[in-house]
């Protein structure tokens, strides 16, 4: 495959790899990975995130496949750490987005040894109100498994409103397609959204760091300002036009990203 991308299995998560670099990049995604998980993504992802491939190793890791209830955000960092050890990656820089930036605010703090670089997209250090209200929202509409709601209003929360003018003519067919068996996996990631507060950690987190948002972000709130301030020595951008789909949205995300985790202070 391009790029040496591989599918793979670890610690009862699905990951996806590719790239010829000699450093490790660990990539986390969002709570839409409780609705699908990497498993069978690895060449897609080369192509989406080729401009990494020269530099790292890239592995987009999964949750594990059964969560169990009650599962913590800090459960899911502890659970990233074991697929490190497990194959072999003692150090990697770090992306993560959403709930994968949460995710790895825990991994830095607990585990500094284990990251180099770290940069953090549309995430929040707690569950504020904004979190609260549309990761709560989402959660019920799990429970009453309505899986066309939440990816309606997953998008209409994410993007600007060029991007969706593309996308709304979609919405009856995304409410079919894509359907999982069960939104269990989904809930209990919804539900450690909720539950989430790292505010006691951040200042714990020592590695160069970035942290990137949007100012109009209506799913974690304008809050990059208020994280990168919690974080020592931290960097900030902000997007000003766009909100928690801005990973996908600017074409130069993936650009700055990879300038800020491959410099060489």
């Amino acid at each position: 495959m391009p790029y040496g991308a591989k599918n793979g299995t670890v610690n009862g998560m699905d990951y996806a790899c590719f790239g010829a670099g000699a450093r490790a990049l660990a990539m986390i995604p969002g709570l839409g990975d409780g609705l699908r998980t990497v498993k069978g993504m690895a060449l897609s992802f080369s192509w989406l995130y080729r401009e990494y491939a020269k530099a790292y190793r890239v592995y987009v890791f999964s949750r594990r496949d059964d969560l169990p209830e009650g599962f913590s955000i800090r459960d899911m960092a502890e659970d990233l750490k074991g697929a490190m050890d497990a194959l072999g990656i003692s150090r990697a820089d770090v992306l993560g987005v959403s709930q994968g930036g949460m995710i790895a605010q825990h991994l830095a703090a607990a585990h500094p040894e284990a990251v180099g670089r770290l940069a953090l997209a549309v995430t929040a250090g707690w569950a504020n109100p904004t979190v609260q209200a549309v990761a709560g929202q989402w959660a019920d509409w799990a429970e009453a498994g309505d899986y066309k709601r939440i990816v309606t209003d997953t998008a209409e929360k994410m993007y600007s409103e060029r991007t969706l003018r593309r996308y709304r003519p979609m919405y009856p067919i995304l409410g079919r397609v894509g359907k999982p068996k069960s939104l269990r996996r989904f809930l209990i990631q919804a539900q450690a959204c909720l539950g989430h507060d790292a505010r006691g950690e951040l200042g714990k987190i020592r590695c160069p760091t970035l942290v990137i948002g949007g100012a109009r972000d209506r799913v974690v709130g304008d809050v990059s300002s208020e994280l990168a301030g919690a974080i020592p020595g931290s960097e900030l951008y902000l997007y000003p036009e766009l909100g928690h789909g801005a990973y996908e949205e600017a074409r130069d995300f993936n650009g700055r990203v990879l300038e800020f985790l491959t410099r060489v202070d």
